[in-house]
Parts: structure tokens; C-alpha cells; sequence
């Protein structure tokens, strides 16, 4: 089965950073998709960044374009979210997620997702 685990919240003032790693394992797909979303107090969850493993095309929504990057790590089988310039707008509970399955697609849609880690914690203060 199919296991993700996030890790690297915490708190950090605005402008700051923080790198989120998603371990995965029983993860067998040569290429797939995989995501990180958010969800703050009282909204949906939203996409954040893909990846596309084992091809390396990446997208990012609007609002963290040229603040995040996502990556990943084959040998490890961790996918990463560098997040720089922080803001209290991306205080939220961070999700990885994957398709599960081998694409050449992305999406920023949860539907998209067939695996979900149990999240962490990003608490951005100003």
C-alpha cells in the first residue's frame, strides 16, 4: 500500500522558509504524479505544486509561483516543497498526495489524488 508522511512544519515569521519532505513507500509507479496542497481554518483544500516523478515537470499555483519549488529525491523516495518568502497567507495544514498510478498528467485538483499523507502543520506569523 501506498504511504506518505509529511514532515518540516512548524513556525516561521514572515519572509522565512521552511522545506517539507513526503516519504513514500510502497510507491512502485516509474512515472506518476505527485502533489502538495493546503488547506487553512475554514476554506478548501487547494493545490499547491506537482511533480511529474521520473520526468521531473513541475507546476505551481499562482499564489507560490517563484516561492516554492517542489523536487524529489528518487533514491530516497522523498518528494520536497522549498518554501521561501513566506507569508501569513500560506498558514495552513500541508498535504502530500499522490495519483498512485503511472501518467504523463498532472493535476492541482484533490480529486486528481488517490493517496494522502495526514498533513503538517505551516504556521506563518507577521
Amino acid at each position: 500500500q501506498v504511504q506518505l508522511v509529511e514532515s518540516g512544519g512548524g513556525s516561521v515569521q514572515a519572509g522565512g522558509s521552511l522545506r517539507l519532505s513526503c516519504a513514500t513507500s510502497g510507491y512502485t509507479a516509474s512515472s506518476s504524479c505527485m502533489g502538495w496542497f493546503r488547506q487553512a481554518p475554514g476554506k478548501e483544500r487547494e493545490g499547491v505544486a506537482t511533480i511529474i516523478t521520473g520526468g521531473g515537470s513541475t507546476y505551481y499555483a499562482d499564489s507560490v509561483k517563484g516561492r516554492f519549488t517542489i523536487s524529489q529525491d528518487n533514491a530516497k523516495k522523498t518528494v520536497y516543497l522549498q518554501m521561501n518568502s513566506l507569508k501569513p497567507e500560506d498558514t495552513a495544514i500541508y498535504y502530500c498526495a499522490a495519483r498512485g498510478w503511472t501518467t504523463r498528467t498532472c493535476s492541482l485538483g484533490t480529486d486528481y489524488y488517490n493517496y494522502w499523507g495526514q498533513g503538517t502543520q505551516v504556521t506563518v506569523s507577521s
